[in-house]
């Protein structure tokens, strides 16, 4: 427990967590502080480039062999089954009906890649090394419970669900997705060498820009809270703050069984317990029009997402370095 406390303290007063509750602060006070689109998108193109390339250096470095392989296939196996504990979970916890809950229970099975970053951040200071093919286990765990949540509508016997070309093209050719795989193969085909040549571009400046990016988020998840307060009843925000608990619990399994380092195991907990709040709403206005976005984006940015980013990352740390030995 002292190890857990130590951990939060550190990382609350972390530069990244004040700049997300900067944001957090001003919005629910009604500042006009914002942050250009443009210059937000700017931002999360450079995030994810950088966290593709020195993933994919870190992979040609350290070879393809059979643990990352199973490892990448521990995430796509997460991936698609955390919507269905989900998605049974919002049934005994809340009255949302089913297409509402299939709809949050995916972004519960794909991945938030900010809470990846800050988790990464929080090792690296801490001393704690992972493996550096964690952000193709990330960008793996990003599609797979999309068709989960899908499988669960075509169940009860709905019509929302939609695999047609545009749906595919939505998961498959996500923005996000293409950007974070295709710097990954940058970085594994130019290797050491490619990263010393634009070390002073992903490496140095990349803290830096993650603190902007947290303020415009603190700032989204702000005005989401204040505006849609009203679909945060008791079950819906209790699922918020338990459901990352258990799926962490998920990927500390898997993780152990894998035989990751304490690092390794953290990210997959880390993985395993964030919910996604780009690629998965874009394809579920896609795949399910009629599903309340209020619901699954308050939840996923103005709920799991302070939790993670504020306690869980602390408590998956610490647990993980426990149960390793580290």
């Amino acid at each position: 427990m002292e190890q857990i406390l130590s951990l939060a303290a550190n990382n609350l007063l972390s530069p990244i967590i004040l700049s997300f509750a900067l944001g957090l602060a001003a919005s629910l006070a009604r500042s006009d502080l914002s942050v250009p689109e443009a210059a937000a998108k700017a931002l999360s193109i450079y995030l994810l480039f950088a966290i593709g390339f020195k993933g994919g250096v870190s992979v040609s470095a350290h070879g393809i062999d059979a643990k990352l392989g199973l490892t990448l296939l521990a995430g796509i196996i997460l991936s698609a089954a955390l919507p269905l504990i989900a998605f049974a979970l919002l049934k005994v916890m809340t009255s949302l009906n089913r297409l509402d809950a299939a709809a949050v229970a995916a972004h519960y099975g794909s991945i938030s890649i900010v809470t990846f970053v800050a988790a990464t951040s929080v090792l690296e200071s801490s001393g704690i090394a992972s493996e550096g093919y964690m952000v193709a286990v990330a960008a793996a765990m990003e599609a797979p419970a999309i068709l989960s949540a899908l499988w669960l509508i075509s169940r009860g016997g709905g019509d929302g669900q939609r695999m047609d070309s545009d749906l595919w093209r939505e998961i498959l050719l996500n923005g996000s997705i293409v950007l974070l795989v295709g710097s990954f193969f940058i970085g594994w085909a130019t290797g050491e060498e490619g990263l010393e040549e634009i070390s002073s571009f992903i490496v140095a400046p990349f803290k830096g820009v993650l603190c902007l990016f947290l303020l415009d988020m603190g700032l989204v998840a702000g005005r989401g809270l204040r505006e849609r307060s009203d679909v945060l009843r008791p079950g819906v925000l209790a699922f918020g703050v338990l459901m990352p608990v258990i799926g962490s619990l998920c990927g500390l399994g898997a993780g152990l069984l894998l035989g990751l380092s304490s690092g390794g195991v953290a990210l997959m907990m880390v993985l395993s317990a964030s919910a996604s709040y780009i690629a998965v709403p874009a394809a579920m206005r896609v795949a399910l029009p009629e599903a309340n976005p209020s619901i699954y984006l308050t939840l996923s940015l103005g709920v799991t997402f302070p939790f993670n980013l504020t306690l869980g990352i602390p408590l998956y740390v610490a647990l993980a370095t426990a149960m390793t030995g580290a």
